[in-house]
C-alpha cells in the first residue's frame, strides 16, 4: 500500500481543529490554553485526559493514551488509519492524493468491492426462495433479524449458478474471479466455488463485502465449511468474522468474545451475545490481537478443552503478551468435550453461557498452570525450569504494572529475580523511605532537556545551523535529538502532535510521549532558567539554544582529548585544527 505523503498528513493535521474533532465525541472543559475531560479510553472518576490544540495533541496522563487527531478518530471510532485521514479530509473539503491512498494496486479497487456486494446480494436473494437452506438456518434457530444482519444466504447447485445470476459481462466476471469466488480445474474451465452452501459473508471493517464462508447442507457434498482464498481484498489473519455487526451494535465494546466458527458468532448474537467474533479458521494471529484490544479491553477466548484447543489457546496467549498493556484483561473459556459456543448457548441459555464466561481463567493463570503443567515446582530444578521458559515471555509484556505483577508472580513461584540483602546492607523499610525522602532528585541530561524543550515548541530548533557540532559527541540519545531537528527543519510547520506521529511506530514513541507531556519543573533542572521557562516561548528558546551550546562544548572539548590522546602521531592537518580548537575553547571561556 502506498503512502500518503507526509505534507498532506501536516496541512491535514494544521487545518484540523483538534479541539472540535474530540469535543463533538468527549465533554471537553477549558483550562488555560489547555482542555480536560474524563479519559475515554479508560474509567476513571477524576479528568486526566488534556487536549493541547497549540501543541496539537491529546495525552492521558492515567492510561496514556495520546496522538493527533488521526490516532484520536483511529482509537475512538475505530477507524483504519487511512479511513481516518478520509475522514479528516472529507470535514475540510479536501481530497486526499488518490494515487497513493488505495488499498491495493488496483486502481479499479472501488468495482471490485461492487463485484462482491453484488456476489452477496445475488446468495441473499437466492436464501429467500429456497425451503432447505432457510430450514437449516430455522434449524439452529437463526431467525430473519439475525439473518439479514449478517447477510446471510445461499449458493445453488450447479456450476455455473452465479455467473448467470449476475450476467455474462466479462469484466464482472474478472473481478469475481479476483475475489476468490471462481475455480478453475485442469482445463481452464472457470466454474463456481461455492455450490449448494449457505453462505457467510465476510466484511472489513467498513461493512465491505472482502470474502465468504459455506458451508454445506449434505454431509457428503465436499469440505463441511469452505472458506475464500486469500486475494487483494481478504488476508484472513487480519480479519475477525462479525467484528462489523459488533461495531453497529455497540458505541463503546466492553468485551469481546472469540470463537471459531461462523454459526458460533451468529448463535451468540442471536441468544443476545453481540459482542462475538471469528478469527476465521485460523490460530490468532498478533494482527488479531491488536485489532481485539483496539475495540475492547476485555477479550475472551473460548476453545475446545481438549489438547488441540489447549494448544490453539496458547497461540493466542503468544500473540497477546507483546499487547498487554495495562488496563488491557484476556481470559480463557475451555469448551465441555462435544460442546461448542453454539450448542452450549441454544442448550444452556444466557445465563448459563455467561456463568461460564465469569468463571473464564485469566490470562496470567493459564500462563503459569501451561508452562509448569510438568515441572515440578517442589524442586530447584523444577523451579529453574520454569522459570527459563516464562522470562523470555514475560520480557514481551510492555512496560506497567501487569508486566510487573507477571514477574512478581514469577518470582513467588521460582524465586528467580528476587535479590536478599546481607545483614550489612538490610536497611528497614521505614529507614528506606526515609533517605529516598531526602535525597536529591537526578537532574535530566543535557539531552533529555533539549529534547523535551524541543518537543514542547518545535520551532526553537529552527535558530539552529544546519551543521551539528555535537552529533559527533557518544551520549544516548544524541541520534535521537539530531534526527527530530532535521525534521523540524525539513517541516518548518511541524507540531508537537505531527513529530509524535512521526515516531509513532517506533521503539522511541513511549518516552517522547513522555517528553512532550512532561511538566514545566520537570525539563529545566539542566538549564540555568527558573520554572518559568516552559511558559515563555522566548525564553524556551534561549533554554534550548543554551543547552545546544552546552552540548557544542562537550563534543568541542571531547575532540581535543581525543587528539591529544595521540599527540605523538598527528600529521599537520591534525595539529592545525588542534590549535583551532584550543583558541576556539578559549574564546568561549572569555564569553
Amino acid at each position: 500500500m502506498a503512502r500518503i505523503p507526509d505534507a498532506f498528513i501536516d496541512d491535514l493535521l494544521a487545518r484540523t481543529d483538534l479541539v472540535e474533532v474530540i469535543g463533538s465525541r468527549v465533554q471537553l472543559k477549558r483550562q488555560g490554553k489547555e482542555y480536560s475531560a474524563r479519559c475515554p479510553f479508560h474509567d476513571e472518576r477524576s479528568p486526566s485526559f488534556t487536549v493541547s490544540p497549540v501543541k496539537g495533541f491529546y495525552h492521558c496522563f492515567g492510561c496514556g493514551a495520546h496522538g493527533t487527531a488521526i490516532s484520536f478518530l483511529m482509537n475512538y471510532d475505530r477507524l483504519e488509519f487511512l479511513d481516518a485521514v478520509e475522514e479528516l479530509a472529507k470535514r475540510l473539503g479536501m481530497e486526499v492524493p488518490r494515487d497513493t491512498h488505495q488499498r491495493n494496486a488496483n486502481p479499479d479497487s472501488q468495482d471490485l468491492y461492487g463485484a462482491m456486494d453484488a456476489a452477496s446480494k445475488f446468495f441473499q436473494k437466492q436464501l429467500a426462495s429456497n425451503g432447505r437452506a432457510l430450514g437449516y438456518f430455522d434449524s439452529r434457530g437463526v431467525d430473519a433479524d439475525t439473518r439479514a444482519r449478517f447477510s446471510l444466504g445461499y449458493a445453488p447447485d450447479g456450476f455455473s449458478a452465479l455467473r448467470d445470476g449476475l450476467g455474462t459481462d466479462p469484466r464482472r466476471m474478472k473481478l469475481l474471479e479476483r475475489g476468490g469466488l471462481f475455480s478453475k480445474n485442469d482445463r481452464g474451465h472457470v466454474y463456481d466455488k461455492f455450490r449448494d452452501r449457505v453462505m457467510f459473508p465476510i466484511h472489513d471493517r467498513r461493512g465491505r463485502t472482502i470474502a465468504f464462508g459455506g458451508r454445506v447442507l449434505e454431509k457428503e457434498n465436499g469440505p463441511k465449511y469452505l472458506n475464500s482464498p486469500e486475494t487483494e481484498l481478504f488476508h484472513k489473519g487480519r480479519e475477525l468474522y462479525g467484528l462489523w455487526q459488533v461495531r453497529q451494535a455497540h458505541n463503546k465494546i466492553e468485551r469481546l468474545i472469540v470463537v471459531e466458527g461462523y454459526m458460533d458468532v451468529i448463535a451468540l448474537f442471536q441468544n443476545g451475545f453481540d459482542t462475538a467474533v471469528a478469527t476465521l479458521g485460523t490460530a490468532t494471529t498478533p494482527d488479531h490481537a491488536e485489532l481485539l484490544f483496539r475495540n475492547a479491553p476485555d477479550v475472551y477466548f473460548c476453545f475446545d478443552g481438549d489438547r488441540a484447543g489447549r494448544g490453539a489457546a496458547w497461540k493466542a496467549v503468544e500473540s497477546v503478551l507483546p499487547r498487554m498493556k495495562d488496563g488491557r484483561q484476556a481470559f480463557f473459556l475451555f469448551l465441555p468435550d462435544g460442546e461448542d459456543p453454539d450448542s452450549l448457548v441454544r442448550t444452556e441459555g444466557r445465563e448459563g453461557f455467561e456463568a461460564r464466561l465469569q468463571q473464564a481463567t485469566p490470562l496470567s493463570q493459564f500462563f503459569f498452570d501451561s508452562l509448569s503443567s510438568d515441572v515440578n515446582l517442589h524442586t530447584l530444578e523444577g523451579k529453574g525450569r520454569l522459570a527459563e521458559r516464562a522470562k523470555p515471555l514475560l520480557a514481551q509484556i510492555p512496560d506497567g504494572a501487569f508486566g510487573d505483577l507477571m514477574k512478581q508472580r514469577l518470582t513467588e513461584l521460582t524465586g528467580v529475580g528476587a535479590r536478599a540483602s546481607s545483614p550489612e546492607t538490610h536497611v528497614p523499610a521505614q529507614r528506606a523511605r526515609a533517605a529516598q525522602n531526602t535525597q536529591p532528585a537526578s537532574k535530566p541530561s543535557l539531552v533529555r532537556s533539549a529534547i523535551t524543550m524541543l518537543l514542547q515548541q518545535p520551532a526553537v530548533a529552527l535558530a539552529l545551523p544546519s551543521s551539528l557540532h555535537f552529533a559527533s559527541l557518544d551520549q544516548p540519545g544524541i541520534g535521537l535529538l539530531v534526527e527530530i531537528i532535521e525534521l523540524v527543519h525539513e517541516r518548518p510547520d511541524i507540531s508537537t502532535g505531527m513529530i509524535l506521529e512521526h515516531f509513532a511506530d517506533r521503539s522511541e514513541a513511549p518516552a517522547l510521549t513522555k517528553l512532550a507531556t512532561a511538566r514545566a519543573v520537570e525539563t529545566t533542572a539542566a538549564t540555568p532558567l527558573d520554572a518559568r521557562v516552559l511558559d515563555d516561548a522566548d525564553r524556551r528558546q534561549r533554554a534550548f539554544l543554551d543547552a545546544i551550546a552546552r552540548l557544542d562544548s562537550q563534543a568541542l572539548q571531547a575532540r581535543i582529548e581525543a587528539l591529544h590522546s595521540r599527540m605523538s602521531t598527528l600529521v599537520d592537518a591534525e595539529k592545525q585544527e588542534l590549535r583551532e580548537l584550543l583558541t576556539l575553547r578559549l574564546q568561549q571561556g572569555r564569553q
